[in-house]
């Protein structure tokens, strides 16, 4: 028995030539949505994206009254803080992501996969892209909410807004950047300390000596949160350059994490090429030019506003301010117009000048005091309005409707004039007794103590304190009628506090009245 093998030759059909998933971009973005949802199971970034979300939430509903006035240029500036311990997170994690592979012993699997090694450090870095989005938004609309008040101030700038996400884009493939260039899981918090030391570091270089080096942080702290605010154009921030300079580094970062991964194709390289120049170019460009007339333009804004400001006029008053502040003027003269209809004699017409003025003279935005003024009838108000500085404003007011300037408070007022000046702040105040409080430097309502003002605060006695308190419980009709009728006793120095207690109808106070308290 024979068996008869026959071989049939001829050429099978040609099989095209199958695609790897690691040769489609598709692949690389399916991998980077499995690895932005690996990194919002992890507990640090889930923990702080929900703390970055009800941080910014309470802070938009919990408010005082001087929200409904946000100046516009601190609110996008003060955006860029918070994201900061989530891009914390995110550099740990997605270099804890990065580094999986090592730390399971599977280094080796990924040899027999179609996938390249650049390609899937590119999908870790995409990784981190939809927590950059979820920043923005979030940054976005708190920034909206506050533009939409209608009490909102000047403009605020798309430079500053953008550094909260790419802080925390940057974060992400910082994290991916050091998988590559230091396997170890200790090298992220190496890294935060150094990074954060660096940045305290050039913050400080940047309000001192040379802003050239500070401004090659990713964020400077100078500028974020301090004193009242100034105009924009005094702020001399380049905004939009250290955006384009974050930009660059991004994509700078990311160039680096791909070539150091084996990623060395033309694009990659023209991709890094271009990013370099971009960074340069925003580096460049945030660099101060002309430090020496912004200097010059703050000091003269500081002894000089009346060259940058506008004026108009409202009942006979004049209200000057800096461009951006135009809108809160109707507020300013509806507490002059309410302190002179409770005020006597020719305070009840006097032809106020209220003056916006800022102190730049040591810097923008720290903590100053500003000189009260001493010209007759010019009363000065701060670039901060609503809550607490409402009836702060209205002390100074009240201090030149009944002792003529400003720096009336400079010397000793311990007499009736100090009674008739709360009066007119508080007499028509709806909540006249927590106004007092909240005016007050130690926020008590007895004993002697320290009342705030736009310029030098006015210091009360107890005796003063004990008088006001007495008149707040009385009807405000009847006090009024006696403050109008007996006006040029209760302005006067020579008339004691015991003196004006007994004008107004409410009990002397009981002991001799101490001037140095």
């Amino acid at each position: 028995m024979s068996t008869t093998i026959t071989t049939v030759r001829g050429s099978a059909p040609a099989l095209p030539e199958p695609q790897g998933p690691g040769r489609r971009p598709g692949a690389v973005l399916a991998l980077a949505r499995f690895e932005a949802r690996e990194l919002l199971l992890q507990i640090p970034v889930l923990v702080f994206v929900v703390l970055y979300l009800g941080f910014t939430t309470a802070r938009l509903v919990f408010q005082d009254g001087m929200s409904d006035y946000p100046v516009l240029n601190t609110v996008d500036r003060g955006t860029q803080t918070a994201p900061l311990l989530l891009a914390i997170a995110l550099l740990v994690c997605t270099n804890a992501a990065a580094l999986r592979s090592r730390k399971h012993g599977t280094v080796q699997q990924f040899d027999v996969m179609a996938m390249e090694p650049w390609r899937r450090v590119l999908a870790h870095v995409l990784s981190a892209v939809p927590f950059a989005v979820l920043t923005a938004v979030v940054v976005a609309a708190e920034f909206t909410r506050e533009a939409l008040k209608p009490g909102a101030i000047g403009h605020g700038s798309a430079g500053e807004l953008a550094v909260g996400p790419l802080v925390v884009l940057m974060a992400g493939i910082t994290g991916v950047l050091l998988a590559r260039l230091v396997p170890t899981p200790f090298a992220p918090i190496l890294f935060v300390i150094g990074a954060y030391l660096l940045m305290v570091l050039a913050t400080q270089v940047t309000e001192s000596d040379d802003p050239r080096v500070g401004w090659l942080s990713p964020m400077v702290f100078s500028g974020i949160s301090g004193g009242d605010p100034v105009p924009s154009d005094l702020l001399g921030r380049p905004a939009a350059w250290h955006a384009l300079y974050l930009l660059g580094l991004c994509a700078l970062l990311t160039c680096a994490a791909l070539l150091r991964s084996g990623g060395r194709t033309r694009a990659v390289k023209a991709a890094t090429a271009l990013a370099l120049a971009v960074t340069a170019t925003g580096a460049i460009g945030q660099l101060p030019h002309d430090t020496a007339t912004l200097e010059a333009a703050r000091k003269s804004a500081s002894t000089t506003p009346q060259k940058f400001q506008s004026c108009t006029e409202y009942e006979g008053s004049t209200y000057c301010a800096f461009p951006e502040w135009k809108g809160v003027r109707d507020d300013w003269a509806a507490v002059v117009d309410r302190l002179r209809s409770a005020a006597g004699g020719s305070a009840a017409e006097a032809r106020l000048t209220v003056r916006q003025r800022i102190d730049a003279s040591g810097g923008i935005e720290v903590d100053s005091a500003l000189d009260p003024s001493a010209t007759p009838g010019e009363v000065t108000v701060g670039t901060r309005w609503g809550g607490n500085r409402v009836p702060e404003f209205a002390v100074g007011v009240a201090t030149v409707l009944v002792a003529g300037t400003e720096d009336a408070t400079t010397r000793e007022m311990c007499d009736a004039r100090a009674v008739t000046i709360m009066w007119l702040v508080l007499g028509g105040d709806p909540t006249p007794m927590a106004t007092f409080r909240n005016v007050r430097l130690d926020d008590s309502t007895t004993g002697s103590g320290l009342v705030l003002a736009p310029t030098n605060g006015l210091s009360l006695t107890d005796h003063q304190t004990a008088v006001i308190r007495e008149l707040l419980g009385r009807p405000k009709a009847e006090i009024t009628a006696l403050v109008k009728k007996h006006w040029s006793a209760l302005t006067s120095a020579q008339t004691s506090t015991a003196e004006a207690a007994k004008l107004l109808g409410v009990a002397v106070p009981q002991g001799v009245e101490s001037c140095e308290e």
